[in-house]
């Protein structure tokens, strides 16, 4: 699919200024002892709706959020997006990462209306596109129950097969928090890598292999870490340590062999500031659900972008939240690739319609048409909604 040579679809015979939020429908999806996806579809007087991802907050607080949001949004014009995004910022605030995804959810649903109304992919509203091809990795980790070289490696063979190039594992996750015990620290530390040089082996030299690390470490250890990673050849080493101290990051990516990578929980401009300006990582992980949505995602880029440093947007949730930041990254001159979270269901695909379609290579195609050009599937989540 080339973007350029893509029809236009004609505007719906309305005046999109005139255009207001009437309504809100929330689906809690069922996946896994990881969470449950949170899918919105926002109404609109003219009868086009959009929908949107409100994902891995804590679910009762986010829908509550979501009410209380939407009761401040209905009746106003599809375009208010800044507007909203003023509106709550002192609950997104207090409530945390809850509070925003409650407002990227709403947020993104405004712009597939937008997209949808104006007869434009959401892409065409941000700027026009740059590529024609979203390049994703396989994230394995959620899927991937035998947390063992041989667990993580049998997981990877089938992202392989499935078309992926490039793996994802957070291979340190059973480590207990602030485990000081030097002992079990080098125990948890030898598995970790023993994990990755077994993915490795699977995917073998000529494909991308990254490391997460959620923050399990302190700054020397750390700095431990990633020289003891550098025979792996990784694509990028994630999060070593908390991004406070801001310098503990930092002295990290000065020193690493490897790209690094991170900041997939920051919310907003604000919190991304100081850690671009800190040379904190090589690559920014803004999250579509948690940084504030599509435009806030956009804003993130572009700061990265005056510091000459890479994005890579985080998103192991569904296929809507896949196909919003896909989007956004289909305008940015300094994407790098997409978080696909493979493997935790296998009716994954069928969320949306048409069916998530991701080629060889891990490609997303993305369909063209207004909006972000996907719709729910109903069947689907009446089968497996909470």
């Amino acid at each position: 699919m080339a973007f350029g040579s893509l029809a236009a679809t004609p505007a719906l015979a309305v005046d999109a200024a005139r255009v207001t939020v009437t309504d809100l429908e929330i689906f809690t999806v069922k996946v896994n002892r990881r969470g449950n996806w949170l899918l919105l579809r926002l109404h609109t007087s003219a009868g086009v709706h959009g929908i949107g991802e409100a994902s891995h907050g804590k679910d009762e607080l986010v829908v509550r959020l979501l009410r209380g949001f939407f009761d401040r949004l209905k009746g106003r014009g599809i375009f208010d997006i800044e507007w909203l995004r003023q509106a709550v910022k002192t609950e997104v605030a207090e409530n945390g990462m809850s509070g925003a995804v409650a407002l990227s959810g709403l947020e993104q649903c405004l712009w597939d209306i937008q997209g949808k109304v104006l007869g434009v992919p959401v892409y065409e509203l941000l700027g026009g596109p740059l590529r024609d091809r979203i390049r994703n990795y396989a994230n394995i980790n959620r899927s991937t129950e035998d947390r063992t070289p041989a667990g993580f490696a049998a997981t990877a063979e089938k992202a392989l097969a499935a078309g992926f190039d490039a793996i994802k594992l957070a291979p340190f996750d059973g480590m207990p928090p602030r485990l000081t015990d030097p002992v079990k620290l080098e125990q948890f530390t030898k598995l970790g890598l023993d994990c990755a040089a077994a993915v490795r082996r699977v995917i073998g030299p000529g494909r991308d292999l990254l490391i997460d690390v959620h923050s399990h470490f302190d700054l020397d250890r750390g700095r431990d870490l990633a020289r003891r990673f550098e025979p792996l050849n990784l694509f990028w080493l994630e999060e070593v340590t908390p991004d406070r101290p801001i310098e503990w990051l930092a002295t990290i990516n000065r020193e690493a062999k490897m790209p690094t990578a991170g900041g997939e929980s920051i919310h907003g401009v604000r919190g991304f500031y100081p850690y671009i300006a800190a040379r904190a990582v090589d690559i920014v992980m803004p999250d579509v659900k948690y940084c504030g949505g599509v435009l806030e995602l956009k804003k993130i880029a572009a700061l990265a972008e005056g510091a000459d440093l890479l994005v890579a947007p985080h998103g192991p949730a569904s296929p809507v939240g896949n196909v919003v930041a896909a989007h956004v990254s289909a305008t940015l001159p300094n994407f790098h690739i997409l978080e696909f979270s493979y493997g935790e269901v296998q009716w994954r695909a069928e969320v949306i319609d048409p069916p998530e379609n991701v080629l060889k290579g891990g490609f997303l195609a993305l369909t063209g048409r207004p909006g972000y050009g996907i719709e729910l599937n109903e069947k689907v989540l009446a089968a497996h909604r909470v």
